[in-house]
């Protein structure tokens, strides 16, 4: 996984060309504007989710990973915290292969912030997280997920 911002994109020169792709998209496209839904991109090879949803308690949330999708979690308005594990460090619930959703058990090795707005996380297939988690104070969150297909 990797957490950086959008003002730094310049730096993220290792990242592959579809993640940059994110970058380029939220340059030249006012996200705030998006309503909740699925956009897509490049059909199933590359598309943006933008969710709107009030963060709650830990213990409220579940756990997740994908393995046909890198996701891209960038933050557009109000502040997100997302726990992060490995997902050799957990135990596998169930996984829906139609929706690629592998719902996993098993404690954070981490937790990242997005607060800022252009906060992003990078989480690969081997990377388990726990979203829409209280960061401060309860809030409803607008945030935008690319699905960069592998």
């Amino acid at each position: 996984m990797i957490f950086g911002n959008l003002k730094y994109a310049d730096k993220y020169d290792f990242l592959t060309e579809k993640i940059k792709a994110c970058f380029t998209y939220v340059k030249e496209h006012d996200l705030t504007t998006y309503e909740k839904g699925s956009y897509k991109i490049n059909g199933d090879e590359f598309f943006v989710n933008i969710e709107n949803y009030a963060t709650v308690k830990r213990e409220e949330r579940f756990w997740e990973a994908h393995k046909k999708y890198i996701d891209v979690h960038m933050i557009i308005e109000g502040k997100e915290s997302i726990d992060v594990s490995f997902c050799d460090d957990m135990q596998i619930k169930s996984f829906d292969e139609n929706r690629d959703f592998v719902e996993l058990i098993g404690e954070e090795k981490a937790t990242v912030n997005l607060i800022n707005k252009g906060d992003f996380l990078i989480c690969y297939p081997e990377d388990a997280h726990r979203t829409a988690i209280i960061c401060q104070q309860s809030q409803t969150i607008k945030k935008a997920i690319f699905k960069i297909k592998l």
